[in-house]
């Protein structure tokens, strides 16, 4: 059956070889719907991000863009504002009939990481076509905070797909009908729309601000942070917030949103002309998030990056979209359900790493 391929499929690639690596991939790795990646061993410093291109391998093209090379055996900083090349643990031998698309995980994009696939002969980041057969990079470049990083880290994860996917609008209505995906009414449009809370139900905290001169955040070290130290709390009386150019911002969906068992859904920008800003679409939404025993959903993270001017957001303003993609097996476990899932249920909530 066509869709993105679940856990028991994920572990079937593994037993075959057409997912390897020269350590063996841990259970953990393996996700409802994805496979979470592991960093290498050594870093390499770049002057610039490069994608390899049609006929030409990473491995040549570094010569090109390489500054120096990091071991990370003892852990490396990587710098804000730096960009870095680390070969991934994983391989990939792609059955005919598969292709790969590869996003950040939650606390990557909470943490404004920006983290992207780079394969052999590639000319896009994060997309593997049909039979790749190669290595496997992530080009990670820390755009708030410079983090602390070490072998077997994973900031990225992998989902594979056979054949059509994604749900028509019409099929998204259905679904809607069947099981309800979003509280109050759904706009549906190119996917499933979703807007901005800038009025919350208690108080008047909306959302977060990095701040511009901050220490290094360890990125194994889990609720260690105090988040007054790396974030401006953000607060609105009057349901609009001023977004300042090149700042980043953790705000919250207003609706509540869910996937239910048989689907998984990733996060994509609404539309370009909607403002100067951008939502980042970093995330895959794993089936059953949101769902759960109560299934009343969970909103939505925002990752926000104002460009070139000002910009005022406004209160139900919609700025993004989840696309739903069909599975091709119901997994046989379910976000938060028997598995560690740091953002079921959540609301406004910073990366993992923070108390």
């Amino acid at each position: 059956m066509n869709g993105v391929l679940p856990d028991t499929s994920l572990r079937q690639l593994i037993a075959s070889g057409a997912i390897s690596a020269d350590q063996p991939i841990l259970p953990e790795q393996v996700q409802p719907a994805s496979l979470d990646l592991r960093l290498g061993a050594t870093a390499w410093r770049l002057r610039a991000s490069f994608l390899a291109g049609r006929g030409r391998r990473v491995s040549d093209r570094l010569r090109d863009f390489e500054m120096h090379r990091m071991d990370l055996t003892d852990g490396a900083v990587l710098e804000k504002g730096c960009v870095y090349l680390v070969p991934l643990m994983e391989r990939l031998t792609l059955p005919a009939g598969l292709d790969a698309v590869a996003n950040a995980k939650s606390s990557t994009g909470r943490l404004d990481l920006l983290t992207r696939l780079v394969t052999d002969e590639g000319t896009e980041f994060d997309r593997l076509p049909e039979g790749y057969d190669g290595p496997i990079y992530a080009e990670i470049c820390p755009r708030s905070f410079s983090v602390l990083v070490r072998p077997g880290m994973r900031l990225n994860q992998l989902r594979l797909r056979q054949g059509q996917a994604v749900l028509s609008d019409t099929e998204l209505r259905n679904l809607h009908a069947r099981e309800p995906l979003v509280t109050g009414e759904a706009l549906i449009d190119d996917g499933l729309g979703f807007s901005v809370d800038l009025r919350p139900e208690a108080g008047d905290l909306v959302g977060y601000r990095a701040r511009p001169h901050s220490g290094v955040i360890d990125l194994d070290r889990i609720g260690a942070y105090q988040a007054r130290d790396f974030w401006d709390e953000l607060r609105t009386t009057d349901g609009q917030l001023i977004l300042d150019p090149g700042a980043f911002y953790i705000l919250v969906s207003r609706e509540a949103v869910a996937i239910p068992p048989d689907y998984a859904a990733e996060m994509a920008p609404y539309l370009a002309m909607v403002g100067e800003f951008r939502v980042h679409y970093a995330g895959f939404f794993d089936p059953g998030f949101g769902h759960g025993s109560a299934g009343r959903g969970a909103r939505g993270v925002l990752e926000v990056r104002c460009h070139e001017a000002p910009f005022a957001l406004e209160h139900g303003q919609v700025v993004g979209r989840l696309v739903y993609e069909r599975m091709a097996a119901r997994p046989e476990r379910l976000y938060g359900s028997g598995i560690a899932s740091n953002y079921q249920g959540q609301g406004l909530k910073l990366a993992k790493q923070f108390a």
